[in-house]
């Protein structure tokens, strides 16, 4: 092991034996979250953590991380002060677990299918056992001393609150987001002379050039937007694909990307030219 004076500290405390997995878990879920820590607060470094087991004793597994910080060019890791990265990453950590178990997202947080998985491996390693801890300290070594420079520690009930958060951030980030816009132009591309339940998919398609270069499928979002549009299908002399409807939607978005359209209000029908 070689020498290195600040490193990372992760200590489960627990009443029952933690499965190995799970001791793995924990390590490589932190040992992922340090390297996304210093890709996005060092641009050009990067970590290689190694965990030591220090000390396995009845109820406690102590192991000590170091973190391997690298740069690609010299003149980064010049500038990186090893113990105040650590204390540094430490706090936010701990700040992003706090926001796990109060449901407080900043926007962009914790959306992606990795950093959910990482944190609930995080927590998984504790969850199972009712009086068990999860620590993790910042330690700086001076003289033959070991200074503590920031610690965050959280409990089993927390730990089982994080793990059904996590579970609900997935659901809450699987289902379409909703964007409204006035005044659109809307071309069918299949129609249907049927009715449809309100918020229920119609099986009819559109093309909003406006929002999608894609012929995208609908809902209908009032009984009376419906009532206006099924008039055009079913009882109009033009055909509808002629037409053009000037309608107010909401765009349900997935990762991104519009998949459906919701018409709430027509505001006019047009002719469309040949």
């Amino acid at each position: 092991m070689r020498e290195q004076r600040a490193l990372l500290t992760l200590t489960l405390d627990t009443d029952e034996p933690v499965e190995l997995g799970d001791f793995i878990g924990a390590f490589t879920s932190l040992a992922n979250e340090f390297d996304r820590f210093v890709e996005t607060e060092y641009p050009g470094a990067h970590s290689d953590p190694k965990m030591y087991v220090k000390e396995v004793r009845h109820g406690s597994i102590e192991a000590d991380i170091f973190t391997g910080v690298k740069a690609i060019a010299p003149i980064v890791i010049a500038h990186i002060d090893q113990i105040m990265l650590l204390e540094d990453f430490v706090r936010r950590w701990g700040e992003r677990f706090k926001a796990i178990l109060t449901g407080g997202y900043a926007k962009g947080q914790l959306e992606s299918s990795s950093e959910l998985k990482d944190w609930a491996d995080t927590a998984k390693a504790i969850a199972s056992d009712p009086a068990a801890s999860h620590t993790l300290k910042a330690a700086y070594f001076e003289d033959g001393k070991k200074e503590i420079r920031a610690s965050f520690i959280f409990n089993a009930s927390q730990a089982r609150t994080a793990l059904q958060n996590i579970e609900d951030r997935k659901k809450a980030l699987a289902k379409p987001d909703h964007h409204a816009h006035e005044r659109v132009l809307m071309i069918f591309t299949r129609s249907d002379i049927n009715d449809a339940d309100v918020g229920k998919s119609s099986g009819e398609r559109v093309k909003i050039e406006e929002l999608s270069d894609k012929s995208l499928s609908i809902m209908y979002g009032s009984e009376v937007a419906e009532a206006r549009i099924k008039h055009e299908i079913r009882d109009a002399d033009e055909n509808v694909y002629k037409k053009g409807f000037v309608v107010d939607v909401l765009v349900k978005v997935r990762s991104g990307k519009p998949v459906a359209y919701s018409i709430t209000n027509v505001h006019d029908v047009l002719d469309l030219p040949d």
